[in-house]
């Protein structure tokens, strides 16, 4: 009877930590209003981005389930009447990217996403992605996949202009690096809005880092195989605001982002 209750107890201990941590509140960032328009370039020199807080250090995708990232990145955003503006500062010891095309897979590489649904009806959001070569694919979902939700990829964000800064050299095995930075702005022309957002509303938001484990073989970078499936090892998701499974597209899991 004791190791039934103690099963009992362990059991009922287990599922309410289970259903904190899929409860857990999205996490919540205030963005600055600016006047002056940044310059899209991957330094974060202007003196507005000094006064943005730095969102806290990403996580794993899901939670506390894993161990903290193994390299730290973290973002910050300000806005103006004009455009939503995203800065990323990903640590990175082995600066590594090789897609180079528009709208191809670009999480194929390690990666920097952006996940945005305006009004937060969990439908009609964006996706947007980039590696260390300033690749983008940028994309529209009607509804989760797993909603049936199908990806339309033949919406750009045509206004959107994005930058990146290598701290290191890229795709070289020889010597370790420290950093890249991701600067990006939106319109909100190409959220479909013809204004930006009101003082004080909230948009629903999240960040993703793609992270694939890497060897180097014959003194370039290969992503890690797998030696029983021959394929790569399963890349890393962190994220800013923990989605509790290993999926993206679970908008109410998404952070909030306030405009003030």
């Amino acid at each position: 009877m004791k190791h039934r209750l103690a099963f009992a107890i362990v059991l009922f201990s287990t599922g309410n930590m289970l259903a904190q941590e899929k409860t857990a509140a999205p996490l919540q960032y205030t963005a600055l209003h600016i006047k002056n328009a940044i310059t899209i370039d991957g330094n974060l020199d202007e003196k507005e981005w000094a006064n943005a807080p730095w969102t806290t250090n990403f996580v794993d995708i899901e939670g506390n389930k894993k161990p903290l990232p193994l390299q730290q990145t973290r973002c910050k955003m300000l806005w103006n009447n004009q455009s939503l503006y995203i800065a990323a500062e990903l640590k990175e010891t082995d600066l590594w990217a090789t897609l180079t095309q528009r709208d191809t897979v670009i999480f194929h590489n390690n990666d920097f996403e952006v996940f945005i649904d305006p009004d937060g009806d969990t439908k009609n959001y964006y996706e947007i992605e980039i590696n260390a070569l300033n690749a983008v694919w940028d994309l529209m979902l009607n509804k989760p996949y797993s909603k049936g939700g199908k990806p339309n990829n033949n919406w750009n964000a045509r206004g959107m202009k994005t930058a990146v800064a290598l701290h290191g050299t890229l795709n070289n095995p020889t010597d370790r690096d420290t950093s890249w930075i991701v600067e990006i702005a939106i319109p909100w022309k190409d959220f479909t809005y013809d204004q930006a957002p009101q003082m004080g509303s909230t948009w629903r938001i999240n960040f993703s880092r793609v992270q694939w484990q890497l060897d180097v073989i014959n003194k370039k970078y290969n992503q890690r195989i797998n030696p029983e499936t021959g394929r790569p090892l399963p890349e890393y998701n962190w994220v800013w605001s923990p989605q509790g499974v290993i999926n993206m597209h679970v908008p109410e899991q998404w952070g909030y982002l306030k405009f003030e």
